[in-house]
């Protein structure tokens, strides 16, 4: 295993700082700069978390891309993981974690968030998050169970958890005195010691963010002692996700730029029912359908349907004992290989047989959704196909949330915490967020120093810049990086693949930096720019892997090697 950041920043050389603060811009109005105690990037359930509870001794800015609640938590269908049921254990959790991460986990962090699990529901129970109740007197939350649980454990809030998680924490954000919530503002580039006025700093520290403000369109100084990643992950890096479309890669990006390790990169879980359908690209269709009995099948042949059969058969009993409850790796690489032996353009999800009552009771939203597309899901299957999930891999983090630099932390889906493994669990994701959101509170609280000040920070530089008049360039080449992505580096890997997309990254690098040092930054030049980072690091990550392991699958080496390694990339130590 790797070994993860410590308290201290390593101090090695500054790498390259890849922004536009100049040296000529020091004698520039500092109108642009805002100060707090501590700046977290991300309104997710991991960044207000943390702002919450530091919100008691500091001022904190919570900076959002879009909206406050535009991120991936409220687009979360599924629940959260905890030992709740009468017979469950510890033990069983962290067990059913380390088999679905296909033994890459590191245990200290999965027993440490598994351990905090039951306290971080009812922290959001307290904040009026309305959990399903359990259906006797002796049951507090009705309990579901999805792919790779050995027990009913996840809490939820029908088939909505993610949007009742984001609004509670959300509304106890914007009615805290200390808490600023900041929509419309796209993190650009940490501000580390390469942007302080006068002498560089010995050892490498954060001290804040530039970010475009969508409204004035400005780059803005948001300056701080403290800076919290909870950005998300990157699966908008492929051409087809069930995540919204800010899921860029911003703060994997950012913090390699500034110098920070990352991990486990060629981890990016595809989930297994996406809804297929010619306009509506991202809908996902919950875990929980086939943790509740729904059934995977072909779509029926020309026969079937002549006979007046139009469920099809099913097909996980050709690829795993758990059949449909198999972890999503599993199920999602059966999908691909069905669709690919017989040419198909999707499976189907048939949850029809559990009745219409209890299809509108356990899953209200989905099934509201599906009828304005034209689809019963009480008397119909639903036509599914895999789409990237969730980044497994990103930045390096101790279990205090500590990065490899100082004044940075980080939580949530833009870590790699050593959680999930080559392969996540479901209903963990949330469930990290509230733990790490915890943690990073805790200790940058327990380290406070009041008497230490950020120093002078230098304004963005733009003069030597001008308008693009060529956007063009950027949409196409957001297009090309994405289907090369979604080709060559999805679910199923070889080494002829991997070496294409790796040749086709160098050329969007360079045309991308080329591009970003001539004109003006805007969010989607911003967003390209880490998107083409993420890419970049995926396939070195992927490439440098020569096994089969949980969400990694190449046809070149189909079997597991002897130890499970984490692979860790450098910028200080990586070539270009």
């Amino acid at each position: 295993m790797a070994e993860r950041p410590t308290p201290e920043a390593r101090n090695k050389a500054e790498p390259e700082a890849h922004n536009k603060a100049a040296p000529e811009a020091r004698n520039k109005a500092p109108a642009d700069a805002r100060s707090f105690d501590i700046v977290i990037i991300g309104s997710g359930a991991a960044g207000l978390t943390a702002a919450l509870n530091l919100a008691e001794r500091f001022t904190v800015a919570v900076l959002a891309k879009g909206d406050v609640s535009a991120g991936s938590t409220a687009w979360a269908q599924g629940g959260i993981a905890a030992v709740l049921e009468p017979g469950d254990t510890y033990e069983s959790h962290i067990d059913d974690t380390m088999v679905a991460g296909a033994g890459l986990n590191h245990r200290a962090t999965v027993e440490f968030v598994v351990e905090n699990a039951a306290h971080a529901i009812d922290r959001l129970a307290d904040l009026g998050v309305p959990f399903n109740p359990g259906e006797s007197v002796s049951e507090r939350w009705h309990l579901t169970r999805e792919g790779g649980h050995s027990h009913r454990r996840i809490v939820h809030v029908d088939d909505a958890t993610g949007w009742a998680v984001q609004q509670a924490l959300q509304k106890a954000a914007a009615a805290h005195p200390n808490i600023t919530l900041v929509p419309g503002m796209v993190a650009l580039d940490l501000i580390t010691s390469a942007h302080v006025e006068g002498e560089r700093f010995a050892a490498r520290a954060v001290h804040g963010v530039y970010a475009f403000d969508t409204a004035s369109r400005q780059v803005q100084r948001y300056v701080a002692k403290a800076v919290v990643l909870a950005t998300g992950g990157a699966s908008r890096v492929y051409q087809y996700s069930t995540n919204p479309d800010g899921s860029t890669g911003d703060g994997i990006a950012m913090a390699w730029r500034a110098g920070c390790r990352v991990s486990n990169m060629e981890f990016n879980q595809f989930h297994p029912t996406c809804l297929f359908h010619p306009t509506v690209k991202n809908f996902l269709i919950t875990e929980a359908c086939r943790g509740e009995g729904g059934h995977l099948k072909l779509p029926p042949s020309a026969s079937e349907v002549a006979r007046g059969l139009n469920s099809g058969t099913r097909f996980m009993a050709h690829y795993d004992d758990r059949l449909e409850l198999a972890p999503r790796d599993v199920v999602a690489r059966a999908i691909d290989a069905e669709m690919k032996r017989l040419g198909l353009d999707h499976v189907l999800l048939d949850i029809s047989h559990l009745g219409a009552d209890f299809v509108t009771q356990h899953f209200p939203m989905i099934h509201a959704r599906l009828l304005e597309l034209g689809i019963d899901c009480t008397v119909e299957p639903i036509p599914v196909v895999p789409a990237a999930h969730y980044s497994c891999g990103g930045v390096m983090v101790d279990l205090a949330g500590r990065t490899d630099l100082a004044g940075l932390w980080a939580a949530g889906e833009v870590t790699q915490s050593g959680l999930h493994g080559a392969n996540r669990l479901a209903s963990n994701s949330i469930l990290e967020c509230l733990v790490f959101g915890q943690a990073v509170a805790d200790d940058i609280a327990a380290h406070w120093d009041p008497a230490a000040a950020p120093p002078a920070i230098r304004p963005w530089d733009e003069s030597r810049v001008t308008d693009s008049d060529e956007e063009i360039v950027v949409a196409h080449n957001w297009d090309e990086l994405r289907r090369f992505m979604w080709d060559y580096v999805g679910i199923v890997r070889t080494d002829k693949r991997l070496e294409r997309a790796a040749h086709r990254v160098k050329l969007l690098r360079k045309e991308v930096a080329d591009y970003y040092g001539n004109f003006r930054v805007t969010p989607d030049l911003i967003e390209l720019r880490n998107l083409v980072t993420v890419a970049d690091l995926i396939v070195r990550s992927a490439r440098a892997r020569k096994e089969s392991r949980g969400l990694h699958y190449t046809t070149d080496y189909p079997r597991l090697t002897a130890v499970a390694q984490d692979t860790v990339l450098d910028p200080v130590t990586t070539r270009n």
